[in-house]
């Protein structure tokens, strides 16, 4: 018997975990959300049209002064949702416009209660410093990107549960991750897959499809709402766990039978994928991954698209496009400019592209290190752990923001469970764990990139106490210039990025020159110098 209420539990415990939409029925007369939680108001209907996805149901949502205007979607059986996530606390009222004469008109109320613990609200420019991210709630959010293309399909044939996507998601937040880059729906690569690929890692050819059909056969006139209630479930854990989703809607070179581009069947998925996910607080929009590389679209198809999505998205989720091409031509359309840029080099043309576009921020989505798997994947021109984090700290001492790739997670293949792997064979996660707790430590955001303040190397800093520096792994010494701290003494502290280890503080009398011998061992390292009276 204790078995079995054991059992019950843990049942009711992954059901939740599983289930973190707030869901509430129209005719409920008491109706209760939390601010920046997702709401679904579900509204149920006697008959269906021949093509419901089609059919109208917009919201005016009040409260006080603020109005927000969401548009619903028809959500599978003879069900429309409406789902939002509240910007305050307090009384809201919602009314209908539908072209469903039974929904038209409706209208309802619901109270708003203070978020719950942890809840942030959704990423937006941070208005102070728009090369920076913040929460709607004010705190700083610094972008560290994996991509993780092929997430959606861990559980899609899964019915009942999500177990192998909790898994590995629960890892990607564990080593300080904070936003999977991935997509809404992917098919299979294009070039020759690893002969020692195992099934249980093969992720191509998913059997679920954003349409009716199959991906050979598709009926593009009829979506498949069980697939995107599906995909639901991994953005619902990804927000639970504060990862944002940095969504490409589109990837076409990855053998995908999309619409024909502007066409119904085109319009009809893209302006269902943003009514139904421009409400999860974690939402990064991403129209397509490598967007103008493969002929199937123009600037002008993009620049469509990204309007259309305007128009829908109250949220004002952020926007990107997964295309250096794009955003160097058409930076005022989006909020972020990512870019996929391989050089050596790489801490030189990073500055360089930020300042090329000073009040945009950077995210390099690709700097060409694609971490070495079990498996080969795709190599790009760096696969050593060591050479990938390096140049994702090249990204950082830039002033603009990295990503990472492992090839045991990324395109066609995902190993989720990283504790069957011997440990020689493991990604190094932890060295982007060790990156996270530097960033929130020293607050590297807020400091300014560009100025040297050393013999080599190169620094961030804050003008006035503090200065954080990169010391290449060719030093031995760095001699330091730390003209813009103001004060008599300063300690320097060692930083292993490898380890996370900080050596004890180093205490000096701030000089005009200073200079210090880096610590024994291999790889580059970070020194923090901090004013202290």
């Amino acid at each position: 018997m204790m078995k079995l209420l054991l059992g019950l539990v843990l049942m009711m415990f992954v059901a939740g975990q599983a289930a973190a939409i707030q869901t509430l029925e129209h005719s409920m007369k008491t109706k209760r959300a939390n601010q920046w939680e997702v709401v679904d108001i579900h509204f149920p209907v006697s008959t269906l049209t021949a093509q419901p996805e089609d059919a109208v149901l917009t919201a005016e949502l009040k409260k006080g002064g603020e109005v927000l205007n969401v548009h619903g979607f028809y959500d599978g059986g003879k069900t429309y949702t409406l789902r939002f996530t509240a910007s305050a606390e307090g009384d809201w009222t919602y009314q209908l416009s539908s072209s469903i004469k039974e929904l038209d008109g409706l209208s309802g109320k619901l109270t708003v209660d203070a978020p719950k613990e942890g809840r942030k609200g959704g990423i937006k420019i941070d208005p102070k410093q728009p090369r920076n991210f913040v929460y709607e709630n004010g705190e700083s959010y610094y972008p560290i990107c994996f991509e993780v293309d092929w997430l959606f399909a861990l559980d899609a044939e899964n019915l009942d549960d999500i177990p192998v996507t909790r898994t590995f998601v629960n890892t990607v937040a564990e080593n300080g991750y904070n936003q999977v880059i991935m997509n809404a729906f992917a098919y299979d690569v294009t070039w020759k897959k690893d002969d020692k690929l195992k099934p249980e890692h093969e992720y191509g050819h998913p059997s679920v499809f954003p349409f009716f059909g199959s991906n050979e056969v598709p009926d593009h006139s009829k979506l498949n709402i069980e697939y995107f209630k599906r995909l639901d479930r991994v953005v619902e854990y990804l927000n639970d766990k504060g990862i944002a989703s940095h969504l490409m809607i589109y990837v076409w070179n990855k053998e995908v039978n999309w619409p024909e581009a502007d066409s119904a069947e085109d319009n009809r998925y893209f302006d269902y994928v943003v009514k139904r996910y421009q409400a999860f607080p974690n939402m990064v929009w991403d129209i397509s991954k490598e967007a103008l590389g493969y002929g199937h679209s123009d600037v002008g198809y993009i620049t469509r698209r990204i309007e259309r999505l305007r128009k829908l998205d109250t949220h004002q989720r952020l926007v990107t496009v997964h295309d250096y091409g794009y955003c160097g031509r058409f930076p005022e359309k989006l909020d972020f400019i990512s870019v996929q840029l391989w050089g050596s080099e790489l801490h030189s043309i990073m500055t360089k592209v930020r300042a090329d576009f000073p009040g945009k921020p950077i995210l390099n989505i690709e700097h060409g290190g694609y971490e070495r798997s079990p498996y080969v994947v795709f190599n790009g021109a760096y696969t050593r752990p060591d050479v990938c984090l390096e140049r994702a700290y090249q990204c950082v001492f830039a002033g603009t923001y990295p990503s990472h790739y492992w090839q045991g997670a990324a395109w066609n293949v995902i190993i989720p469970d990283l504790g069957k792997l011997p440990e020689e064979q493991r990604p190094k996660l932890e060295y982007y764990r060790h990156m996270s707790e530097l960033v929130k430590r020293y607050d590297l955001g807020s400091l300014k990139a560009g100025d040297k303040k050393s013999n080599s190397g190169f620094a961030l800093h804050d003008g006035k106490d503090r200065i954080v520096y990169y010391v290449p792994k060719e030093n031995d010494f760095l001699g330091l210039k730390p003209g813009v701290l103001e004060g008599d003494f300063v300690t320097a502290t060692w930083f292993d990025p490898f380890t996370g280890v900080y050596e004890k503080p180093i205490r000096k009398k701030l000089t005009k020159w200073l200079s210090f011998n880096k610590p024994e061992g291999e790889g580059f390292r970070i020194l923090i110098l901090e004013v202290v009276q």
